[in-house]
């Protein structure tokens, strides 16, 4: 685990390796407020953060094992509330399914109750605004300290040129709710697997940006008859190992999808 402070946030940083790759995922710990729980595969390394730490509730960003892999052992153990997307806590209550390759990865998460998010949640000294931002998933939040004009932005951003999505997200989601934080007054940005940037306006601009140029390319593409496969072999030649390990549920092709089957309906 590496830990490091920016201006009264608590970063706590857990990697897990899986054949010859490595990811990264971060939590953080703010005013009492823990944002999100990492991955169970690293609960023996969080525990001793988890008890010498002076935590009031936890704030999860959406139910991905990477993010709610230590939420049973924290109410199990220090008996904390944990909040969610209110569609989201079903999801939380029962065993986790997802494929062997993340269970080898991250673990299996164990179940939890948590409870459901309201337009906004107070911790010591702030008020945070919860901010809806499917794409990545479809509860997705990202959580605003207006006060401050800090977004913790769980797996909105994570790269500014995105190269590779699960099958699940939607390219044209994801852009919409990116011009939703951009409406927002903000300036630095934690995000779950990049960490934290001084100016994640600038790194969320970026990030839209690609999106749309990219969006405008493969709709060019396809309005000449190329099929979805060949844009994605134009635009995406280099195949990313996660591609094979996980046996296409991330993959390129499914931005090339998303963007000409979704576009339209955000």
């Amino acid at each position: 685990m590496k830990m490091e402070k920016y201006n009264g946030v608590q970063s706590i940083l857990g990697k897990v390796s899986y054949q010859d790759f490595t990811m990264s995922v971060y939590q953080y710990l703010v005013d009492g407020m823990l944002i999100d729980t990492s991955a169970y595969r690293l609960l023996d390394e969080l525990i001793p953060f988890y008890e010498e730490s002076d935590i009031d509730f936890v704030s999860l960003t959406h139910n991905h094992e990477d993010h709610t892999g230590t939420a049973a052992w924290l109410q199990q153990e220090k008996q904390l509330p944990i909040y969610i997307h209110p569609q989201s806590i079903e999801a939380c209550a029962q065993k986790a399914t997802y494929p062997e390759y993340r269970q080898t990865l991250w673990g299996v998460r164990p179940p939890f109750q948590a409870r459901p998010y309201g337009d906004s949640i107070e911790s010591r000294q702030y008020t945070w605004d919860i901010i809806h931002t499917p794409g990545h998933q479809e509860n997705h939040v990202c959580l605003l300290n207006k006060q401050t004009g800090a977004l913790f932005s769980g797996d909105l951003f994570i790269t500014p040129k995105t190269k590779i999505i699960m099958k699940d997200e939607s390219i044209p989601t994801i852009i919409a709710s990116i011009r939703k934080v951009l409406s927002y007054d903000f300036q630095e940005m934690y995000c779950s697997h990049s960490g934290y940037h001084l100016d994640g306006r600038s790194m969320f601009t970026k990030k839209l940006h690609y999106l749309e140029e990219l969006s405008g390319n493969v709709h060019e593409r396809y309005a000449k008859g190329m099929t979805m496969e060949e844009i994605n072999q134009e635009l995406f030649p280099k195949v990313p190992s996660l591609t094979h390990y996980s046996n296409h549920e991330w993959d390129s092709i499914h931005i090339i999808r998303s963007i000409i089957e979704d576009s339209g309906k955000t």
